[in-house]
């Protein structure tokens, strides 16, 4: 599939009248989006975890090319901090099976006063099929003092590292630990705020460009919503990709009067 890119969700209110047309109820605007682009990330999960009814309504509404990231449930990452993941696991995968071919990879997102534990990360990953792929997002420094431990654990279970971006500059290593990766852009520092610049989105296409083949997956997702930035930073990395001679999933073109493609950083 080559590099695969969307948006951290698709239910922003902010978006009406410029991703989505004004005469389009909320009830379709996953409809939309899909017609636009080939995945998405999705962070509803994150917050309350749907019920399977709802992950099969979603694949019902979705093209069968359709990819959908499931971000884990804040249970897992933050309340129970990994401990004892084997039922809130089964759980998350039980539900997400609803997406059938539509499932993309789960994305673990650990919080930012979460210090190294390799061992419960490890313990975490073993519940998780052999079939479905974990990204995994750290945020605290101490895990990369764990360099050895940490790209072993991920390697031996075919886990990538979240590469992680926040003020136009990458936030965590660029450690490529699977044969596939994932990538979350989370602020710019261009103008209009929240925007991504040409420069920025273009050294980071060289970069996946040069650690992935074209043969490999890599899964891209703005999550920078606010006045749907997320969505013409998208448009802008996926013409970046190309440009970088890699194979690119669809990405709509929408008109954005008054926002024009910033060449800040």
């Amino acid at each position: 599939m080559g590099v695969l890119v969307g948006t951290s969700g698709w239910q922003y209110k902010d978006w009406r009248g410029t991703v989505y047309p004004v005469g389009v109820p909320q009830r379709l605007w996953l409809e939309e989006y899909a017609r636009g682009f080939a995945t998405v990330e999705n962070n509803n999960s994150f917050y309350r975890l749907p019920a399977r009814e709802t992950f099969e309504d979603w694949r019902a509404r979705t093209p069968e090319d359709f990819v959908m990231a499931v971000k884990a449930s804040r249970y897992l990452t933050h309340l129970k901090r990994l401990r004892d993941p084997a039922e809130p696991v089964a759980r998350l995968m039980e539900r997400a099976a609803g997406l059938g071919g539509r499932l993309g990879p789960v994305l673990l997102q650990l919080p930012p006063n979460f210090r190294e534990d390799t061992a419960a990360l490890a313990a975490c990953l073993r519940r998780f099929p052999a079939s479905v792929r974990v990204a995994v997002e750290l945020r605290h420094p101490s895990w990369w003092d764990a360099e050895r431990r940490l790209r072993a654990v991920l390697e031996r279970r075919g886990s990538a590292l979240c590469w992680a971006d926040r003020g136009s500059r990458p936030v965590t290593p660029l450690w490529r630990t699977a044969p596939w990766g994932y990538v979350r852009f989370h602020e710019g520092r261009a103008l209009p705020w929240p925007r991504y610049g040409q420069r920025a989105l273009h050294a980071w296409a060289d970069r996946v460009a040069a650690a992935w083949p074209d043969t490999d997956d890599v899964y891209v997702y703005f999550n920078n919503d606010p006045g749907g930035a997320a969505v013409a930073d998208a448009e802008a990395f996926a013409d970046a990709a190309a440009a970088a001679g890699r194979t690119v999933s669809r990405t709509p073109r929408h008109p954005k009067p008054g926002q024009p493609q910033p060449p800040g950083p």
